[in-house]
């Protein structure tokens, strides 16, 4: 067999393969599957997608280095130009730069509460919410390279994109077509490749800038309009498209929210409930890669499918409510990661920016922390106007349920403090070991409670290292009765700094010790705003960004 180099690890390569036989209906007819064996022995079974006419393809990144053998398989298997063909190819050792390539794809920690490369990198989330950011609204390449480059600049990691059917509109609606129109034909008869390859350079693009592409098949209400076999051929089409990418699955938009107009929507959430857990296990079997997989959900991820089992880590969605949404948010984070079995906790969606005319950067602010501190491992921001993609010319307009959520243009809600003030608060988390970090109101008094007082305190970090302390209510200097902090180790001795959360200014406050009873009161803010103090072990704290599988 002929033996071709190949380029290097965790990189996608591509195949392709054309049937001399016409097939009436290719997509439904046709299943192409290339089995890959590595070095080790370790075989992947890739699915191929259907690249319209007679044609497939295979993409496959390798995570081995060495020589590769492959053969592919046919539903046809009389068909001897897409079943049976063979070949070898060599692999060699990743040299770049990008980090999704050279520590791998993500995975779920060994000990469920984070997520990681595959080398055992730990993983921060921070994700922004672009769920129609393969529209046509949003340019190729002018308008998405300009945003990316924005998150990218901002510290973002994550984008959660859908990669089919949009949420707030029916199905075919003109609102969800790229340049090459719709996702499906009408009917849900097959899928447009044609769109797909457009959507493909933005993917791509995305990976190319290190950012991570959280890909969604739809939004739940779809399901009981394609049904479980269509959807599941859907998520064939996308596995075999992105699988090669380091991306994260997630199953569907607010899962079990049946459709807005529906007149039976307990039946639909049953149904859709049962059916999610359905495809979610066909996607695990088809998915070469055990890329993680999850649910954005109405609230938990876990309760929008019947089978929890299915996912790898939860996603929560938390409410639109500025302050009011507060509650709701820290007590899902809370119940999230103490819920059995373990499971990594991610705020998929909070309070956009903007969304109602409120929820600005001090909501921004206090919804991450917030979230972080009580045990959370990744966060999405949101702003409206980004979500749908407004433009001067077409702006996304009514909902199904005939309101408007807002018509601030998407360039505009790129600039929004929050974005940026959420990408300063993760560069403090990455300057500690911030995986190992636990959650620990007993601190700090007064703290956040579970049902009140939630915007009092909230504290998290590592015994005996580093201390981190939200401070989301401003304190004067006229006030006597600042909180103090509990437990200090006996004879440990502290440096503490307050951090600003808007642009990173440091503000020593020098040596700390507690009292006999381990405890001290906090200093006088420099400013009277929200927050973060940081405690860290004099001797021994030393920041650090290690690796830990």
């Amino acid at each position: 067999m002929p033996r071709v180099t190949y380029g290097m690890q965790n990189q996608p390569g591509e195949w392709s393969y054309t049937s001399g036989k016409a097939h009436d209906d290719p997509f439904n007819e046709i299943e192409l599957e290339a089995i890959f064996t590595g070095p080790s022995g370790t075989e992947h079974k890739v699915p191929a997608f259907w690249a319209g006419e007679q044609e497939w393809r295979v993409r496959f990144a390798p995570r081995e280095v060495g020589t590769y053998s492959y053969r592919t398989v046919c539903s046809d298997n009389g068909n001897g130009d897409l079943h049976g063909r063979e070949g070898t190819f060599e692999v060699a050792a990743y040299d770049g730069n990008n980090p999704l390539q050279s520590h791998g794809p993500l995975q779920v920690s060994v000990d469920k509460r984070y997520l990681c490369h595959a080398d055992g990198t730990p993983f921060f989330w921070l994700g922004d919410t672009w769920w129609m950011g393969l529209c046509a609204r949003l340019k190729w390449p002018e308008d998405f390279q300009e945003l990316t480059a924005d998150r990218v600049a901002k510290g973002f990691s994550v984008i959660q994109i859908v990669a089919g059917p949009y949420p707030d509109m029916p199905a075919f609606d003109p609102r969800n077509e790229n340049e090459a129109g719709q996702p499906w034909e009408p009917d849900w008869e097959r899928v447009n490749p044609a769109y797909y390859d457009m959507a493909d350079r933005r993917i791509r693009h995305l990976v190319q800038m290190g950012l991570v592409p959280c890909i969604l098949a739809c939004w739940g209400y779809y399901l009981p309009w394609m049904g479980v076999a269509k959807m599941k051929r859907h998520w064939r089409n996308l596995v075999a498209r992105y699988g090669a990418y380091p991306v994260v699955w997630c199953i569907a938009g607010e899962t079990a929210m049946p459709w807005y107009l529906s007149e039976t929507k307990q039946e639909d959430v049953e149904e859709q409930r049962k059916g999610w857990a359905e495809v979610a296990r066909y996607l695990r079997e088809i998915d070469p890669y055990g890329h993680p997989i999850t649910a954005h959900p109405r609230t938990s991820g876990r309760d929008d499918v019947e089978d929890d089992s299915v996912l790898d880590f939860e996603m929560l969605q938390t409410g639109h409510s500025g302050y009011d949404s507060l509650a709701k948010t820290v007590k899902s984070a809370r119940d999230g990661v103490a819920r059995e079995p373990r499971m990594p906790v991610v705020n998929g969606e909070v309070c956009y920016e903007g969304i109602f005319e409120r929820s600005w950067a001090d909501v921004q602010r206090l919804m991450f922390l917030s979230s972080m501190l009580s045990g959370a491992c990744g966060y999405t921001y949101g702003a409206n106007g980004i979500w749908q993609f407004n433009t001067p010319d077409a702006l996304f307009g009514a909902s199904p349920h005939g309101s408007v959520w807002g018509n601030r243009l998407w360039r505009e809600a790129a600039s929004l403090d929050g974005s940026t003030h959420l990408g300063v608060c993760k560069g403090l988390f990455e300057r500690f070991e911030w995986w190992q970090f636990e959650p620990h109101q007993d601190w700090i008094e007064p703290s956040a409670g579970e049902d009140s007082g939630l915007q009092q305190p909230y504290a998290a970090g590592i015994p005996d290292k580093v201390r981190v302390v939200y401070l989301p209510r401003p304190y004067g200097g006229w006030q006597k009765n600042r909180p103090v902090i509990k437990k200090l180790e006996p004879k440990a001795a502290y440096t503490a700094f307050y951090f600003d959360p808007k642009d990173a200014k440091e503000y020593p406050v020098g040596e700390v010790k507690g009292d006999t009873e381990g405890n001290w009161q906090i200093a006088k803010p420099p400013i009277t705003q929200d927050w973060v103090l940081v405690l860290q072990r004099a001797a021994g704290g030393k920041r650090s960004s290690g690796r830990r599988g």
